[in-house]
């Protein structure tokens, strides 16, 4: 008798276990379905500054930061083609509330939602005001002064930027002497298809000059603080961020330029469209994808793949003329962005084998 209600106790106390490892199980489960819809479907823990440099990398990822060269490379000719007949301010305004528009749509057919807390909407504010709005306002307002070459050089500091940032205050991923070369080779080979002609002008407007590279400080900033925004989905990020960026700017576009006394062309309409949903909406999306996979420095790179791009999208759309120092332009250009990107072991293996 004693035997049977040991026994009965035992199974009893086993029986009770289970049911508390499987309540304890489905109440895990809960709280995880909540965060996911909290973070965009993202339960990955944050990447802090001092977090490591992201692991192994696929072609996939390079993949990825190509194709953010793409989106990015396009805003120069579209740009030019939708500030022939809207104002600054407006045009900003209005490509980054298209681009939130189709975001928050492609949002409700995946079934996620935007958070409503607000240290998430603190996040996506500052990222967007140090990445977006105060950079492209200030640049914007410096090319009234600074020739259209010069202020490409002075944009493309921000890999360098970015590396000495890295590697003297944060250091959140290895800041090796071979990415800072990449870094100046790609500068030495954006001179080079802009012209060095453009050297000649730098000193004559030297206020406008200090605020550009002050503006590519403040975009390498962003690629540095966009890791802590990695709890969730990207599109949710570049949504967010561009909500906030657009409804920012629309009240200033109401009262400086008026928007309802212009007469935009068709063209302006159909690039400030094209700009939003290309350029911002997945150019963004992309730009936090990469930032997860590749890290800051890497990511950076794509600053002088916009380059050749850029430049090849303006002889097509604009019928610009073709730079005379082009093909050096992109050779250096391209062993800038294999010394950024290429892990050095990889690189190793490459240059044992010429």
């Amino acid at each position: 008798m004693r035997i049977n209600a040991r026994g009965a106790n035992q199974g009893a106390e086993e029986h009770s276990r289970s049911l508390i490892r499987k309540s304890a199980k489905r109440f895990s489960e809960k709280i995880m379905r909540k965060q996911r819809t909290r973070t965009g479907g993202v339960t990955a823990p944050a990447i802090t500054p001092t977090a490591s440099a992201p692991g192994a990398r696929g072609w996939r990822d390079y993949a990825l930061l190509l194709a953010l060269a793409c989106c990015w490379s396009s805003t120069y000719p579209l740009t030019k083609i939708g500030l022939g007949s809207i104002p600054p301010v407006t045009f900003i305004s209005a490509r980054s509330l298209v681009a939130a528009l189709f975001l928050l749509v492609v949002l409700q057919i995946r079934g996620i939602r935007i958070p409503t807390d607000i240290k998430a909407w603190k996040l996506f504010a500052f990222q967007q005001t140090i990445n977006s709005t105060i950079p492209f306002l200030v640049i914007t307002w410096a090319q009234l002064y600074v020739p259209a070459s010069n202020t490409v050089v002075l944009a493309s500091t921000t890999p360098i930027f970015a590396f000495l940032i890295t590697w003297a205050i944060t250091r959140h991923e290895p800041a090796s002497p071979l990415k800072f070369v990449g870094a100046i080779l790609g500068l030495a080979g954006t001179v080079a298809i802009i012209g060095l002609d453009a050297l000649s002008g730098f000193g004559k407007e030297i206020v406008a000059e200090i605020a550009i590279l002050l503006a590519t400080v403040s975009f390498a900033c962003a690629t540095i603080f966009g890791l802590r925004l990695s709890d969730y989905d990207p599109m949710v990020v570049a949504a967010g961020s561009l909500l906030f960026g657009g409804t920012v700017l629309l009240p200033v576009a109401l009262v400086v330029d008026h928007p309802w006394t212009l007469h935009p062309t068709p063209q302006a309409l159909v690039a400030t469209v094209v700009m939003g949903i290309f350029s911002s909406a997945f150019g963004l999306m992309l730009f936090y994808m990469c930032l997860t996979r590749l890290g800051t420095l890497t990511t950076n790179a794509q600053g002088y793949l916009r380059i050749p791009i850029g430049v090849a999208l303006s002889v097509i759309l604009l019928g610009e003329s073709v730079p005379s120092n082009l093909a050096l332009g992109l050779l250096l250009v391209m062993a800038g962005v294999a010394a950024m990107t290429i892990p050095a072991d990889t690189l190793k293996r490459w240059l044992r084998r010429l």
